[in-house]
């Protein structure tokens, strides 16, 4: 008998499996609620959105899982079927030689959605000494090779002798993080072209042009805290001397432990994300498979979800998140009705 019910389960499984791998919105699904993956940055928001729709719905809660972007993409692209995430949470946009893996795997159709804004906010505890940094400090302070030479800096002091003297201890995202694809593009690379002969690498020689303005160096200086921006907030909260970078509205949730690193004298704050004039603002996303709208019966409907949720005053700014303008508004929640296909043209 027992040989005889676990067929009965492979065959089921297997047959499942195999009728949700077609392409189009003619394939099964083997589950009945929404599977994201993605940016931890995201998460929250994404979660909120889920309990929200489940609210709403009376239908199970989408299960959110926070890979990181670069690891959620991965995911995303590997194929589509019920064993495969209907979307994918970003904290930056989808590059092209993803978007290249998915249509590989067969995941041919991805609808993009901004869903509003975040900052790359850097951070120190209440305690901290008042650090005002630029991108060129932070880029001389944690590049693996800054100007194309090792890093030698041991104290802030070290980079720019009007920063304390005190040892440099960056909490920061993971290399699989999109916080840290745009630490890297929005604060080193801004950094790094302040030299002209770094700059000039870019049309010359791409590879060592990118080694040199994104490496993150790895001797202590700059600790990868894990796909956790709590774990971040609780170390930088019981250290003075440390900095931690993480999303905007980790900052925005923690006022009595923590306080915000203004960059180029503009601090991190809600206008200056809203209006980009904070060098570390960037959109986020998210990537809903349209092949999934069929056989998983509640993507549409928490895909809805978002574009009720982003709204001024709405659920997404009650939880921190910067709202996009108007006009970006009003474009996605039309790509939210019509689930109008991603045009790869512009992805780098």
């Amino acid at each position: 008998m027992r040989s005889f019910k676990t067929f009965i389960f492979a065959a089921v499984s297997v047959g499942a499996l195999s009728a949700c791998g077609g392409s189009g919105g003619s394939s099964a699904a083997s589950r009945d609620f929404v599977r994201a993956v993605g940016s931890s940055t995201v998460y929250p928001f994404a979660t909120a959105v889920s309990e929200s729709y489940a609210r709403a719905s009376g239908g199970k809660s989408p299960v959110i899982e926070a890979t990181g972007t670069g690891a959620g993409m991965k995911l995303f692209c590997a194929g589509v079927g019920a064993q495969h995430p209907d979307i994918e949470n970003a904290s930056r946009r989808m590059k092209k030689s993803e978007y290249e893996e998915c249509q590989k795997n067969g995941v041919k159709e991805i609808v993009e959605i901004q869903v509003g804004i975040d900052g790359i906010a850097f951070a120190e505890s209440k305690k901290g000494p008042g650090f005002k940094l630029t991108p060129l400090d932070v880029y001389k302070a944690i590049a693996a090779t800054p100007f194309g030479k090792p890093n030698t800096a041991k104290t802030w002091k070290d980079v720019n002798p009007s920063l304390p003297a005190e040892p440099i201890l960056v909490y920061g995202p993971p290399s699989t993080s999109g916080t840290r694809d745009a630490l890297k593009e929005l604060i080193l690379e801004a950094g790094c072209k302040t030299d002209d002969a770094t700059k000039a690498l870019k049309d010359t020689d791409k590879n060592r042009y990118e080694a040199t303005c994104h490496n993150i160096r790895e001797d202590g200086a700059y600790v990868d805290a894990g796909e956790n921006d709590n774990l971040i907030v609780q170390k930088i909260s019981q250290n003075p001397k440390a900095i931690g970078v993480f999303g905007f509205s980790f900052l925005e949730e923690n006022p009595d432990s923590l306080k915000g690193i203004p960059m180029s004298d503009i601090m991190p704050t809600y206008a200056s994300i809203s209006d980009f004039s904070y060098p570390g603002a960037r959109p986020l996303y998210i990537y809903v498979k349209k092949q999934h709208l069929g056989p998983i019966k509640s993507l549409q409907g928490y895909v809805a979800e978002w574009a009720k949720s982003w709204d001024p005053d709405g659920l997404l700014q009650k939880k921190g998140m910067v709202i996009s303008p108007a006009d970006v508004r009003a474009k996605n929640a039309q790509v939210v009705a019509t689930m109008a296909v991603l045009e790869p043209a512009g992805l780098k």
